[in-house]
């Protein structure tokens, strides 16, 4: 019965053997690798997932953050601009106001110094001396308003300067130039507020 049994295992044996050369390329389940599996993602890419909401709202906090700063920058940009311009502005129309008054009050000079010279005979010494140190006031004035008087007795003839009404003679002085002034003028800055009236040796 021990010997059937053996020779039984052994033709089982055999035909297993026989079985395994006759299809090599078959393995069995046991012997076969495992299939290979996806790799897993690092735990640095699935944290960076997690975090991008995070990261899209920050995103978006920085580029307002900067159209804010262009939108201030600007703003600030036009107000310098506004502020020059505005200075600049009131420093003319401060400008052109000096000189509208000091031109204004010339005629108040002119009849001062009239006054003075009509009161030099005077016997009069208040009334002179009155009469000078308005003239002086009024002088002074227009010093601190950088106002001066044209008075270009013996020099070239001017037509930027002067208004030539009178025309003088050889013996006056030399040709072309100016001989006599007849009323002053003036000029505030580099600008004249009023031209001289003069008397000019022709040429």
């Amino acid at each position: 019965m021990k010997k059937r049994k053996g020779k039984a295992k052994m033709e089982k044996k055999q035909e297993e053997i026989l079985e395994q050369k006759m299809n090599p390329e078959e393995e069995t389940a046991e012997n076969k690798p495992e299939a290979e599996t996806a790799p897993e993602a690092p735990a640095e890419e699935v944290k960076a997932e997690e975090e991008d909401p995070a990261q899209k709202a920050l995103d978006e906090a920085n580029g307002k953050a900067a159209e804010y700063l262009q939108l201030a920058q600007r703003v600030q940009a036009d107000f310098e601009n506004f502020r020059r311009r505005n200075e600049s502005v009131r420093a003319d129309a401060y400008a052109d106001g000096r000189k509208d008054v000091a031109a204004a009050m010339l005629p108040v000079l002119d009849n001062l110094e009239r006054a003075v010279d009509a009161a030099a005979g005077s016997q009069d010494e208040a009334l002179k001396n009155g009469v000078e140190m308005v003239l002086k006031q009024m002088t002074d004035a227009y010093e601190k308003m950088g106002v001066k008087p044209i008075d270009r007795t013996g020099e070239k003839f001017d037509p930027n300067l002067e208004n030539a009404i009178l025309q003088g003679t050889e013996d006056e002085g030399e040709p072309g130039t100016v001989c006599q002034v007849l009323q002053k003028g003036y000029m505030i800055g580099d600008k004249v507020l009023r031209h001289a009236m003069v008397k000019v040796v022709p040429e």
